[in-house]
């Protein structure tokens, strides 16, 4: 049983109570805000493997020093379990044997409390690995009561507003979380293995391009104009690649777009976008599967996971299907014989897609596949052959010039992947952009900006390469089972406490 009162009390006369403990610890053992570290020798794991071989009621002569957070407080600190970031570990005092002035500042601990132990370690008669404090001290006193005694948070709002509790409290959430962390690291690894250069591209555009987002916008007081939180690293990394400072660049980095919340959506997120020059989007197909594959491996030990109920099957190479032909699968309507935009919009309505007067054929394209396809890619499979109109930075087939060499990687019904033959033409970007600038956005949004300066660079002579884009979050979410990307991410935009 744990010391800490049972009935519910209000949180303010918690805090009151700590508080007042606070300052009964400071008088008498001085502030453990002073102290400014602990010889910590071991974690709470190391001990454990350390000692595996104990036997039940066996002792040993090794001290060790650990440190951690209480978790469990019993029998007025008889027994304490403390968590560090590997594990918990029991702590045992022998009340009998303890100094007077010890068995009050036990009195005085909370849960929550972070505590730095030494002494020997021994296993007790019922199995556990004990350590048998010969000394204690207190290194932070922990004013804000603990999540629910630290059953985990119930409160969804209050699980992603305060983290820190969540993670403190769930072994599951951290090992979400540092398997998001070591998924981003396999990336990494893999990628510099493969010879591509990760390169670092600036935060602030004076263009927000590369993309079709909604930015954020902020203002440059010293320089008086306005910048632009990047919706994309592309722009830049396809320079880097123009300026020769390698034919194979990555950027794994924060995206910020102005745009809603939603399951799979934060307006700050993180994606890796790559570059390599004189290879196609086929080469791309190959890097996206690899990329994937090695993360499944990396953090499963197999390319079968699960998802809720069901099993995601990543063993290479996944089908790739045409976004007009799945469309007709699924539809019966086939976008191929219907090119004039007033009647692809008029089928389109006929299915239940409503689009806007004077929409593109393409954007016609991609919103009934939006509303009739893409829930229902389950298993990885790359959409190939999208339509050059929604493409403006990809280039289009020799012999069908309305449809762009691109895919995007759905899975979960998720797009997770977006990747092009990278167009390298300047005067077709050109024309392209100002095609872009002209297309309805929605009755409120401007004109697509015209990035005068990317243009300039391609002039100078960009080699033919892929490109690739692959959500982390998304990719995240699928790799450690979680529903919401709020789960995916240590701390989730919130929307304000009214």
């Amino acid at each position: 049983m744990s010391d800490a009162p049972t009935a519910p009390i209000a949180v303010e006369d918690e805090v009151a109570r700590r508080t007042g403990r606070l300052e009964k610890i400071i008088a008498e053992y001085g502030n453990p805000f002073h102290e400014t570290r602990f010889d910590k020798t071991h974690s709470a794991a190391d001990v454990k493997k350390q000692f595996e071989n104990l036997a039940n009621g066996e002792k040993t002569e090794s001290i060790v020093n650990v440190a951690g957070r209480i978790m469990a407080h019993r029998n007025n600190g008889m027994f304490i379990d403390i968590q560090d970031d590997s594990d918990r570990i029991q702590i045992f005092h022998d009340l009998k044997n303890t100094p007077e002035k010890m068995l009050e500042l036990l009195k005085l601990l909370d849960l929550g409390d972070i505590i730095g132990v030494s002494g020997p370690v021994r296993r007790t008669p019922r199995g556990e690995i004990t350590v048998d404090a010969s000394s204690l001290k207190l290194l932070s006193k922990a004013l804000e009561p603990p999540p629910e005694k630290y059953h985990g948070l119930k409160d969804v709002e209050t699980r992603f507003r305060h983290r820190e509790q969540d993670m403190a409290s769930s072994a599951k959430t951290r090992e979400t979380l540092r398997n998001r962390f070591k998924m981003i690291a396999a990336i990494r690894q893999h990628l510099n293995e493969s010879g591509f250069l990760e390169i670092e591209t600036p935060v602030f555009h004076t263009i927000a391009g590369g993309a079709t987002a909604k930015p954020f916008i902020t203002h440059h007081n010293a320089l008086n104009m306005p910048l632009y939180l990047r919706i994309a690293t592309e722009l830049h990394l396809k320079r880097a690649v123009i300026g020769g400072l390698a034919e194979k660049v990555y950027e794994i980095g924060r995206i910020f777009r102005n745009e809603g919340l939603s399951p799979k959506h934060n307006p700050e997120f993180t994606t890796i976008e790559l570059y390599q020059a004189y290879v196609d989007f086929h080469e791309m197909i190959d890097i996206t599967e690899s990329i994937v594959e090695h993360t499944a491996l990396t953090l499963h030990g197999t390319t079968k996971i699960k998802f809720g109920d069901k099993e995601l099957d990543f063993t290479t190479p996944w089908p790739r299907k045409s976004m007009v032909d799945l469309i007709t699968e699924h539809t019966g309507v086939d976008f191929y014989q219907i090119t004039d935009p007033l009647a692809a919009r008029e089928a389109a309505a006929e299915i239940g897609v409503k689009t806007l007067e004077g929409t593109s054929w393409g954007q016609i394209v991609e919103a009934v596949f939006g509303e009739h396809v893409e829930d229902k890619m389950i298993q990885p499979t790359h959409v190939i052959d999208l339509p050059k109109e929604i493409s403006p930075l990809c280039k289009a087939w020799p012999g069908r010039p309305h449809i762009a060499q691109r895919f995007e990687t759905y899975v979960n019904g998720w797009e997770i992947a977006n990747a092009f033959s990278e167009l390298n033409d300047p005067r077709e970007q050109r024309a392209r952009f100002l095609e872009q600038a002209e297309q309805k956005r929605g009755p409120d949004e401007p004109p697509h900006p015209i990035d005068e300066e990317f243009l300039k660079a391609m002039a100078f002579g960009m080699p033919p390469m892929g490109g690739i884009g692959i959500g982390i979050d998304r990719l995240a979410m699928l790799m450690t089972d979680s529903a919401s990307i709020r789960e995916v991410i240590v701390f989730p935009t919130m929307r304000p406490v009214e």
